[in-house]
């Protein structure tokens, strides 16, 4: 065990460790940033498979549904949906307060 702490040396491997952990993070998020910017091989057959679909379900649903007119569009009045953010804000904010104390 001496002689492999001879050979280790803690405080330079510690250092070693830190700059191999922020080259992984820096990599990591440059894949993530390319992934983002350019579509996989996978995406894009997804989508090809996805417009082929709607294509035959537009074909198949607009035969049975020519004569059924629009659909009604049915607006959500904002406030409310805005009010329950804002108290749940407001929940955490008095719980962040309390434990801070």
């Amino acid at each position: 065990m001496k002689d492999v702490n001879t050979l280790v040396k803690l405080p330079e491997l510690t250092g070693t460790m830190r700059e191999l952990s922020m080259e992984l993070m820096k990599a990591g998020i440059i894949e993530e940033m390319v992934g983002d910017a350019l579509p996989s091989e996978e995406e894009a057959e997804d989508e090809e498979a996805e417009e082929e679909v709607d294509k035959v379900l537009s074909e198949l649903t607009g035969e049975r549904f020519e004569g059924a007119g629009s659909v009604p569009v049915v607006e959500v009045p904002t406030a409310e949906v805005e009010e329950e953010p804002q108290a749940d804000m407001d929940e955490m904010r008095r719980r962040l307060d309390a434990l801070k104390s």
